[in-house]
């Protein structure tokens, strides 16, 4: 974790920080591209308001419990903590430092400040009658750790039906569950996105979030009975909190829900949730209607980003097509890295990624264009300015400055070249006046 905090920000101690997160990570394998776009998103949104001298705070993490994470533990014979340990120290935490990402704090949900935290939030719905015991079928992805509408589904050449997300057989799961009443939230939630046009971004992502909902909504099963590996229902332990409903929490247990209120109350809740549009729902309806129900504040902003393709599919480890970033960075460093992500894929679409096209614009873009520029205003500072740039100066000083520099005879370039450097600076006078 790059070291950030108020003693870099200068900012009012008192002050709401300008919270943003990252999804928390699954970590059944190490990060690919996809996981790093969102991250790299989230510091150069976070960089940019700590240079306003705002208060901020930068969250991501990991999320450890689930069948995915289990079953990921079982084929490589170790639990699923030692699993999880070895993912995080060596390979989740290194890669962000590796990406000059400066995060604010790194939540794991198999931490205690998490878990029983967790726990407590759950166990107030329960109390207030939001949860009742009941049982479910249907068809599961534990890919996606979701259970999946019938309508969701793709059918493969044989009738298989498949998860639309990995295109992997859903399982067929029946098992007694405890419920959130997530149906009776469907009229309030509608309200509240009325009134608030921009909480989901882009507008593709709210129309379908909005349509969802005014389909209906069913009652959310909140916990799991065929396995054990997760944060266990305080009122009854033979099940586990959903992995979603426990994933969710992150974003209140890492800013001190009902543990620390000070700090809680000057950061939560976020400003922008960054996402993957894949996991749109949980936080545009399941994570709103769960902040209801406990009466707290909902987050500013839900910010879907689109998936990196790769040769037309999805960029995915079970796809084989994850490509790790330290493959990018060892040959075209981590500035470029950072810059080509967010430069050639415009944030809320698809994207494609190629090495060719990363190729073309390093060469073109950063070599060339602002290579060149670069190169120039180095050389025009060490002729005009003695090889010291000058201080900032008011708008209007600077463009009579520089004016005055380019009306010097004996230093323009001469002929050809003359004519060239003429326009130019015309043109750059006219933009600065």
């Amino acid at each position: 974790m790059a070291a950030t905090g108020l003693e870099k920000q200068g900012a009012d101690e008192n002050a709401k920080a300008f919270y943003v997160s990252t999804p928390i990570y699954y970590v059944n394998d190490a990060p690919h591209l996809g996981h790093a776009y969102t991250t790299v998103a989230g510091d150069v949104l976070t960089r940019w308001h700590r240079q306003r001298g705002e208060k901020v705070w930068y969250l991501t993490g990991t999320d450890e419990h689930g069948q995915k994470i289990m079953r990921t533990a079982e084929a490589n014979d170790v639990t699923p903590q030692e699993w999880c340990d070895k993912l995080v120290t060596e390979a989740w935490k290194p890669l962000w430092e590796h990406l000059n990402i400066a995060n604010d704090d790194f939540i794991r949900t198999t931490e205690k400040r998490h878990t029983d935290r967790v726990q407590e939030f759950v166990q107030d719905l329960y109390d207030k009658g939001e949860i009742y015991k009941g049982g479910y079928e249907g068809p599961y992805c534990v890919g996606c750790e979701e259970y999946k509408l019938p309508g969701d589904l793709i059918e493969a050449e044989d009738g298989t039906k498949l998860c639309p997300v990995h295109k992997k057989p859903v399982e067929i799961l029946k098992e007694e569950n405890y419920f959130f009443k997530l149906s009776e939230y469907g009229p309030k939630l509608l309200e509240f996105y009325e009134a608030n046009p921009g909480f989901i971004q882009p507008e593709s992502a709210r129309n379908e979030v909005v349509n969802f909902v005014k389909q209906g909504l069913e009652d959310l099963s909140i916990s799991r009975s065929t396995f054990d590996w997760g944060v266990p229902v305080p009122w009854d332990e033979k099940h586990v909190i959903y992995v979603w409903i426990d994933a969710l929490l992150n974003y209140a247990t890492a800013v001190g829900y009902n543990e620390n209120p000070e700090k809680f109350d000057e950061t939560f809740p976020a400003n922008v949730h960054l996402i993957g549009k894949d996991i749109l729902r949980f936080h545009a309806v399941i994570w709103p209607a769960m902040l209801m129900a406990q009466g707290l504040p909902v987050p500013g902003k839900v910010a879907a980003n689109g998936w990196l393709m790769v040769g037309g599919e999805k960029m995915s480890k079970s796809n084989l097509t994850g490509i790790k970033p330290q493959d990018l960075t060892s040959h075209f460093g981590v500035d470029a890295y950072r810059w080509y992500f967010l430069r050639a894929i415009t944030f809320g679409q698809d994207g494609s990624f190629s090495w060719e096209d990363f190729s073309a614009r390093y060469t073109s873009e950063l070599a060339n264009d602002y290579g060149n520029l670069a190169s120039r205003v180095a050389a025009m500072v060490g002729k005009y300015f003695g090889g010291e740039l000058p201080a900032a100066t008011p708008t209007a000083t600077r463009s009579r400055r520089s004016t005055r520099a380019w009306r010097r005879p004996s230093r323009r370039p001469t002929g050809r070249s003359a004519r060239s450097w003429t326009s130019r600076a015309a043109s750059w006078r006219s933009s600065t006046s």
